[in-house]
C-alpha cells in the first residue's frame, strides 16, 4: 500500500502540471490564430475571455492523453535513474505488479474521459464556436435551396426549391413515392409545404398515380393527395436545414440519431459511423499510453526529461497517424467502421504488451 501511495504521489502532481501546461499551450495557439480577427471586429476583452473559457474543456480533453503519458513515463524513468526501482525489484515486487495500479487508474480515466467529452466538451465547444462566429460576424443561415432528401430507405424522395427554417416551410415541392422494388408509384406536386403537428401540410397539392390501362400502357392519373400518403410525410424539418452534422461535434446520442437517419435514407454512413465508434475508442488512448510508458521506462538513465518528452510525443504521433489511416480505410469501405475506430487501440495494446515483456525488471 505504501508503494502505491508513493507512486501516485509522484505521478499525480506531474500529470496535473503537464495537463495545465499542454492545455494552456492549446488555448494560446487558438487565441493567437484569432487575435487579429478579435481586434479588427472590436470584440471586448471580457467576451474574448469568455470564448477562451469555453474552449478550456476541449483543450483539457486534448491534453489529457499526452499529459498522463509524460507523467508516467517521466516518473518511472526517474525511478530507474535514481535506482529506486532496483530496490523495489530486489524486495520481490515486479514491474508489472508495481505499475498495475497505474493501469487500473488509466483504464478508469478512459471511461471518465468519454463522459467528460460527451457531457461537457461537446456542449461547451459548440457554444464557443457559436459565440466566436457571432462576434466575428460569420453569418450562418439554416435556410437551404435546391434540396433533395431521401426517406424511408429511399422509398420517398423529397425535392424542394427552397426551405425557410424560421417558418419551417418548403416551396416548390415535388415528392416521389416508390415501391419496395424502387419502381415509381406516385408523384406529389405542391406549391408549398408547412410543418405542423409533426407532419408536412401541403398547399396546392396534386397527386399523380401511375396506372396501367387495358392495353398495358402506363399513364399518370391526377387527383387529390391521399390520406395514406399525407400520413407518410413526416421527415423532420431539421433534415432540410443547411447544415451538415459532424459526428465529432455532437454527443453520442445525437450522433446515433443522425446515423440512423442516414441509414434510413439510404445515404452513405460509413464515415459517420466510424467517427461514432471513435468517440468510444479514442478515450482508451489513456490506457494505451500508460501501458506503453511502463514498457518504455528505464530505457535510459540520462536526459530523463528529454527522453520522456520524446517518447510520449512519438507514441502519440504514431497512434494518431495509425488511426487516421484506419479511419480513411473505413471511409472508403476497405475495412468496417468498427475496425477503423478500434484497430489502432487493439494494435497498440499488443505493442505495449510486447514492449512490457522485454522491459527491464
Amino acid at each position: 500500500m505504501k508503494l502505491i501511495e508513493y507512486l501516485f504521489r509522484k505521478v499525480i502532481p506531474l500529470f496535473l502540471g503537464a495537463l495545465v501546461f499542454f492545455a494552456l499551450v492549446l488555448i494560446l495557439v487558438d487565441l493567437m490564430m484569432n487575435l487579429w480577427n478579435f481586434i479588427s471586429n472590436g470584440v471586448p476583452g471580457l467576451k474574448v475571455l469568455r470564448i477562451m473559457g469555453l474552449y478550456v474543456p476541449k483543450c483539457l480533453w486534448y491534453a489529457t492523453p499526452i499529459a498522463i503519458l509524460f507523467a508516467v513515463s517521466y516518473t518511472l524513468s526517474d525511478l530507474y535513474a535514481n535506482n529506486e526501482l532496483i530496490a523495489i525489484f530486489a524486495s520481490g515486487v515486479s514491474l508489472t505488479h508495481f505499475t498495475f495500479p497505474l493501469l487500473i487508474f488509466a483504464f478508469g480515466m478512459s471511461f471518465a474521459l468519454f463522459f467528460f467529452d460527451d457531457k461537457v466538451v461537446v456542449p461547451t465547444y459548440a457554444k464557443k464556436t457559436a459565440e466566436q462566429e457571432e462576434v466575428l460576424k460569420k453569418d450562418k443561415t439554416l435556410n437551404n435551396d435546391k434540396i433533395v432528401i431521401l426517406s424511408e430507405n429511399g422509398n420517398i424522395v423529397y425535392k424542394a426549391e427552397f426551405y425557410d427554417d424560421a417558418a419551417k416551410r418548403l416551396t416548390g415541392v415535388f415528392i416521389i413515392i416508390r415501391n419496395e422494388d424502387k419502381s415509381l408509384e406516385t408523384i406529389i406536386r405542391a406549391d408549398s409545404a408547412s410543418w405542423r403537428d409533426e407532419k408536412w401540410i401541403l398547399s396546392g397539392g396534386i397527386q399523380y398515380t401511375q396506372t396501367v390501362d387495358a392495353s398495358g400502357a402506363h399513364t399518370m392519373a391526377a387527383g387529390s393527395v391521399s390520406r395514406e400518403n399525407l400520413a407518410r410525410l413526416i421527415e423532420p424539418p431539421e433534415t432540410f436545414q443547411n447544415n451538415v452534422i459532424s459526428v465529432e461535434t455532437v454527443n453520442s446520442a445525437t450522433a446515433k440519431v443522425y446515423i440512423e437517419h442516414l441509414q434510413k435514407a439510404g445515404l452513405p454512413f460509413a464515415e459517420p459511423l466510424s467517427l461514432y465508434y471513435k468517440k468510444f475508442s479514442f478515450p482508451f488512448i489513456l490506457f494505451i499510453v500508460v501501458f506503453l510508458s511502463v514498457g518504455l521506462s528505464g530505457k535510459t538513465r540520462k536526459n530523463v526529461m528529454l527522453m520522456s518528452l520524446a517518447s510520449c510525443i512519438s507514441a502519440a504521433v504514431l497512434f494518431y497517424v495509425m488511426q487516421m489511416i484506419t479511419m480513411l480505410l473505413a471511409k472508403f469501405g476497405a475495412i468496417s467502421p468498427f475496425m477503423g475506430a478500434w484497430f489502432p487501440v487493439f494494435m497498440f495494446v499488443v505493442i505495449a504488451a510486447v514492449v512490457l515483456r522485454y522491459a527491464r525488471t
